[in-house]
């Protein structure tokens, strides 16, 4: 692909994701997400009634009085797209839908005056763009999500999360976007959902879901030509689901907008 060709598709999907980022997001934006980022702004007398959890102990000892913490809500939010771009979502229409469902998600956190940071990982972290404010970031993040040659191959989830709660260290919002074509990674997630408001979403073929488990199939990319093996791992990604029920499937073929919108509008209402 040419570099005027890939500026017409940044273009193309920029055009599209910031129409459906209107439609993805309706009402409150930041309703959608738990916790919505609180931070520390002052400290004062206690007055019954309060919150006994937000007793300042250390403060009441030394002022031999009970003072409470006060928080506001964080002006903005961090939004991250951890997106797995090893072998198996580099071809066909997953790597499409990957493509314009971070433009999506990127282009409504800018909108909303957020910061968006992505992580591309395999087996190893490939590339990290720390989160920025304004509509450069999102292109950014486009064109290196469609132009980098990741250097592994596989996908180790586990270790990308590890990665993630090392250098974020402040409350955040994670999408992480890949097959789930690995195993292992479910404690570590339960560790992320501890500190930062994980969102897992499932990108897969419908025909890959219907193969046999242990199932091997031949790939082959229509634009470049590549082929590539992959095994199907679906015991694994059904115990994933059953120990976390948050994690959302979107086939190719969806309509992710539609799908993702009633995903967030039944998560508000729990």
């Amino acid at each position: 692909m040419s570099r005027t060709e890939l500026l017409k598709k940044i273009k193309k999907i920029e055009i599209a994701s910031s129409i459906l980022a209107n439609e993805l997001f309706t009402g409150n934006y930041r309703s959608y997400f738990k916790g919505n980022g609180m931070e520390f702004s002052d400290i004062r007398r206690y007055s019954p009634g309060d919150d006994v959890k937000k007793i300042d102990w250390k403060v009441s000892a030394r002022q031999r009085k009970t003072y409470v913490k006060e928080f506001t809500e964080e002006r903005e939010l961090s939004i991250y797209l951890m997106i797995d771009i090893s072998n198996s979502n580099n071809f066909f229409a997953k790597k499409d839908l990957i493509s314009q469902l971070a433009g999506s998600l990127a282009f409504s956190a800018i909108k909303n005056g957020d910061k968006v940071g992505a992580i591309f990982f395999t087996d190893r972290i490939e590339k990290v763009i720390p989160a920025k404010k304004g509509r450069n970031q999102s292109l950014i993040i486009l064109d290196d999500l469609l132009t980098y040659q990741p250097i592994g191959k596989k996908t180790d989830i586990k270790s990308a999360l590890e990665f993630f709660n090392k250098i974020v260290k402040r409350r955040a919002i994670l999408f992480l976007i890949s097959d789930f074509i690995d195993k292992d990674y479910e404690k570590t997630m339960a560790i992320i959902k501890q500190k930062h408001d994980l969102i897992p979403i499932r990108i897969t073929d419908k025909k890959y879901d219907t193969l046999p488990e242990g199932a091997i199939f031949n790939m082959v990319d229509s634009e470049s030509g590549e082929s590539i093996i992959i095994e199907n791992f679906k015991k694994n990604i059904d115990i994933s689901q059953n120990i976390s029920k948050t994690i959302l499937t979107l086939y190719t073929d969806d309509n992710y907008v539609t799908v993702l919108s009633n995903f967030f509008k039944r998560r508000r209402r729990r």
